[in-house]
């Protein structure tokens, strides 16, 4: 077996307005992603609305979220958050390069 490591800052470049999704590791419920935005935002009066938690943290760069009833929030390099499932949001703005690590969960049902 080879173990390698990897960095996350490795190939992040892209054009203005788009983002690059890179699935890290998914295993069970989980999905680890590093996502990368540049000077992007979600299309106007689109929403995600998910039906999994999810925890963001911003690696690199700025980022502004928008959630449903006009709350926004800054976030800075370090900032994280949780959101519960379905918790309609969206990215109002990022900086030219933004790193955000993503850890998608989703919810067991048991039988």
């Amino acid at each position: 077996m080879t173990i390698q490591s990897e960095s996350i800052f490795h190939g992040t470049g892209g054009a203005p307005g788009t983002e690059d999704f890179l699935t890290l590791l998914e295993s069970g419920n989980v999905k680890i992603q590093r996502i990368v935005s540049h000077a992007s935002a979600t299309a106007e009066n689109e929403w995600y609305d998910q039906a999994h938690s999810e925890w963001v943290l911003v690696v690199r760069g700025r980022a502004v979220l928008e959630f449903e009833g006009g709350q926004r929030m800054e976030l800075k390099e370090g900032d994280y958050l949780n959101l519960p499932p379905h918790t309609r949001h969206r990215v109002n703005e990022t900086g030219p390069e933004t790193i955000w690590l993503v850890v998608h969960v989703e919810e067991r049902t048991e039988l």
